[in-house]
């Protein structure tokens, strides 16, 4: 069972690492101009709108002059859930 345990909690933090990058990738991407049409943009604004929408609607304040401070707030509370969630598990398997 310990060994179930810890398959899904690797999973869970591969999960995480990507979900992650993305939410950068996203960032990065708001920085320029690019085409809305573009498969590559609309999967990014598709993968991030959904969490980002909520802690915005949650914490009016992160757009502050212009900067959107959304997506590091996401890649925090992202961090935070990791970690407690994958130490979890891993004590669980113990």
């Amino acid at each position: 069972m310990s060994v179930l345990i810890i398959a899904i909690a690797r999973i869970l933090d591969l999960a995480f690492n990507i979900y992650t990058f993305i939410v950068i990738a996203r960032a990065l991407i708001s920085w320029v101009s690019p085409d809305p049409y573009n498969p590559i943009v609309r999967f990014l604004h598709s993968a991030t709108d959904p969490a980002l929408y909520r802690l915005r609607r949650l914490i009016p304040f992160l757009q502050l002059g212009g900067f959107d401070l959304s997506p590091i707030a996401l890649l925090i509370l992202l961090s935070v859930v990791q970690q407690v969630l994958i130490s979890f598990l891993y004590q669980l398997a113990s």
